[in-house]
């Protein structure tokens, strides 16, 4: 989206191919999944963000192949020619092999993710209302997250929110003094990217909503019904948020050459290895450097910088002038665990936490989402749920399954 801005009005043709008509601002999605917002609000389609320009043309389409020496790119709408071809697909959630978490675990990476979630827990705790014992609710409260990054404790702190504050007013009959969040994490201290002082900020503040940390501990299994650890420990859980990766969103008919750990390598130019006039960018792109040398971390920064430099490049050959190379500025790294909870790392070896910190991260956030009304909306509910303490988008939009006892679990019921 940033590479298309940069290029409106440049006389240049821009075809941007997507298989959604929106564009989503993926750093919130987890306040859908824990009905803190709607996602029309952090969503907007792509036409109307981008018009006008008589020489900018969307289509809504997957891209299924490449072919770099014919230049063209194929998907199930039909074929395209291109002069040069910025692949900009993002990443998609690694389960690194894993069969049975792939198969049963959540992800959340696009707003049917979110959603699915939401409506997943939203329906969890309309089942446990019609058990009696503690053995039987338990399975529909418990919930696990594996990945102690930001994704991870922001949907930990979000997911402690709800039980604090809003869970008992909506189910009154239900005790959720025994509900277990569990953020499970494999390195020795959460939020791997940022410093060692935020990483103890987030671990207490998570702690302060009731969120049991698992350090050193990896998620070996998930049948649907029980989260099987690397410590041995087994759990009853009917969900488990896998936040434990990303890889790179691949696509066909690139050279052999140019993948990398899922990646695409590319040069100081965002080229990509082996050709003259493919480009990649983000998360999807390898640029080793002296400073990075297994490559750029995968965040929206980079991605959104180097679209602006790619611009810049194509531009310049458009003119014979030389391009010029990437370079990252970390501007800082940022992640919030609940209201007025939060922890920022700046340059200059710079820590925040508290509600400094969370006020930052608010402004950071609401300037970067697209569009005014979305920034208005999104104002709205947080100052909504700020002071009445309530997240208004409980709704169950989904086919519901009926909330009543299988005969098998009125029998285990019975024993």
């Amino acid at each position: 989206m940033k590479l298309a801005f940069r290029l409106k009005k440049k006389d240049l043709q821009v075809v941007l191919l997507d298989r959604n008509n929106y564009h989503t601002f993926q750093p919130l999605l987890y306040q859908v999944a824990t009905a803190g917002l709607e996602p029309d609000s952090i969503a907007g389609p792509i036409r109307k963000q981008l018009e006008p320009d008589p020489n900018f043309f969307f289509r809504m389409a997957t891209v299924e192949q490449i072919d770099s020496e014919r230049k063209k790119v194929y998907t199930e709408i039909g074929e395209l020619s291109y002069d040069y071809l910025v692949i900009a697909a993002g990443s998609k959630t690694n389960y690194y092999g894993n069969s049975s978490i792939l198969k049963n675990a959540f992800s959340l990476k696009k707003i049917p993710d979110a959603l699915d979630f939401r409506h997943h827990i939203l329906q969890n705790f309309e089942m446990a209302v019609n058990h009696r014992s503690r053995k039987q609710i338990s399975p529909y409260l418990n919930i696990f997250i594996a990945g102690g990054g930001p994704t991870g404790v922001e949907m930990a702190g979000a997911l402690g929110e709800l039980k604090k504050s809003v869970l008992p007013k909506d189910y009154p009959e239900m005790d959720f003094s025994g509900m277990k969040i569990i953020l499970v994490e494999g390195q020795q201290r959460l939020l791997g990217a940022m410093r060692p002082r935020s990483s103890q900020r987030a671990l207490r503040y998570l702690q302060k909503f009731d969120v049991e940390v698992k350090l050193n501990t990896l998620v070996d299994a998930f049948d649907g019904e029980r989260v099987k650890l690397s410590n041995g420990d087994q759990i009853e859980s009917r969900s488990l948020l896998w936040a434990s990766g990303v890889e790179g969103n691949l696509i066909e008919g690139l050279p052999a050459e140019a993948i990398e750990a899922n990646r695409i390598r590319t040069d100081r130019f965002n080229r990509v290895k082996g050709t003259e006039s493919i480009f990649a960018i983000g998360d999807l792109a390898l640029m080793k450097t002296e400073h990075y040398p297994n490559g750029h971390p995968m965040v929206a920064p980079v991605a959104i910088q180097q679209a602006r430099l790619v611009a810049n490049n194509l531009t310049a050959l458009r003119k014979n002038k030389k391009m010029k190379a990437f370079r990252y500025f970390d501007k800082g790294t940022m992640a919030t665990i609940g209201r007025n909870k939060a922890v920022v790392d700046l340059p200059g070896k710079i820590s925040m936490g508290g509600l400094p910190a969370w006020v930052i991260w608010m402004f950071v956030h609401l300037v970067s989402i697209y569009g005014l009304r979305n920034k208005i909306v999104v104002l709205i509910n947080w100052v909504y749920n700020y002071f009445t303490y309530d997240k208004g988008t409980r709704l169950i939009i989904r086919r519901f399954k009926p909330a009543f006892l299988s005969r098998k679990e009125q029998s285990k019921e019975v024993a």
